[in-house]
């Protein structure tokens, strides 16, 4: 039973909002009852409440498209859930990561990828995994650690640079250089994102001031 005080609206739904809880993407929005709440928590995937077909469905019991919950939360008036996921390929039905993935331009404003570390993460697995000729890439790979680390040196001292001619423009540019090198070398030793998002997490843990 759910022991806290959500507020279901008249037709007994409340809207729950999917997260990928590793990169914090938003996958999808669909709609909970008391009983797919239930179901959610008991089982540990996510269950929802057609309004269309008048019945419970579990996400990705056809597709195999599941979503495993990490945690739950739910806002300060009661009424809207947010549910962190790990997805199992896509989230929506057009094959497509996240059900948001077209965007209404706003005059003068880009749009940015909350998540694109991750993408580049991504890629540069499959790079390693799927070696394309040509690729900068794959050569780093082929030249091995000591070519990595070679070019995180020296793309550090390019952020060093960057910062003390106080060049803000060509300072982003040195530190995603830097942070792409960084992401070949945890490609390369085995290291996830989530990794260091846990040390992360521990310190903020032990050390509110870090």
């Amino acid at each position: 039973m759910v022991d806290v005080n959500i507020k279901f609206d008249e037709q007994g739904l409340i809207p729950a909002i999917v997260q990928d809880q590793q990169s914090g993407e938003v996958l999808m929005l669909a709609y909970m009852n008391k009983d797919s709440l239930e179901k959610t928590i008991e089982t540990k995937q996510t269950w929802f409440f057609s309004r269309s077909r008048q019945e419970l469905w579990n996400k990705g019991a056809t597709s195999g498209h599941v979503q495993h919950v990490k945690g739950i939360s739910y806002d300060c008036d009661q009424d809207a859930l947010l549910v962190q996921v790990e997805q199992v390929g896509p989230a929506c039905h057009t094959g497509e990561r996240s059900c948001f993935y077209r965007d209404i331009p706003v005059e003068g404003e880009p749009t940015y990828k909350r998540d694109i570390v991750h993408d580049v993460f991504k890629s540069i697995t499959d790079r390693k995994e799927n070696p394309k000729p040509g690729s900068y890439t794959n050569y780093l790979f082929d030249e091995g650690v000591d070519k990595i680390l070679k070019k995180i040196s020296e793309e550090s001292g390019e952020v060093i640079i960057g910062a003390k001619n106080n060049d803000h423009e060509n300072l982003a540019m040195e530190i995603a250089d830097l942070t792409y090198h960084v992401l070949v070398l945890m490609v390369e030793q085995g290291l996830s994102i989530e990794d260091v998002k846990e040390v992360l997490t521990n310190r903020m843990k032990g050390d509110s001031d870090e």
